[in-house]
């Protein structure tokens, strides 16, 4: 069987730049959004459409430049373009903006391919692996 996408640069399936595990991707969105939580529940009393889009811009603007969030930093992930031309840099605004997306709607999150990637990270040609 052949490994998954995201951990082909990898020499074991297990170590930096495999593919991250699901338990560590919900531990991390789980940080994110509890963050988020905060921010909005100290400048909007909690309302749950300021966290939805405290979350969208947290996402947006540190996958898009630093290739993870806090959660993700938290958990030793980070998100890897799947794409020739610079598979190890940040995703960029686009694809961040793509993938923050369809996470912040929930179903292509939630929807795995056979490589254990969501439908989110499949549109915006991404994977999240272990750093």
């Amino acid at each position: 069987m052949a490994r998954p996408p995201a951990a082909r640069g990898s020499a074991s399936p297990h170590g930096p730049g495999s593919l991250a595990p699901v338990g560590r991707r919900v531990v991390a969105l789980l940080i994110d959004w509890a963050l988020c939580w905060a921010v909005s529940l100290g400048f909007f009393g909690g309302n749950s459409w300021a966290t939805l889009l405290i979350f969208l811009g947290e996402n947006v603007l540190l996958v898009g430049t630093a290739g993870f969030t806090v959660g993700h930093r938290v958990l030793g992930l980070r998100v890897r373009r799947l794409v020739a031309d610079a598979p190890d840099g940040p995703p960029g605004p686009l694809r961040a903006l793509v993938r923050s997306v369809l996470v912040c709607l929930v179903v292509p999150a939630v929807v795995w391919d056979g490589d254990g990637r969501g439908l989110h990270d499949r549109a915006a040609g991404t994977a999240i692996v272990r750093r």
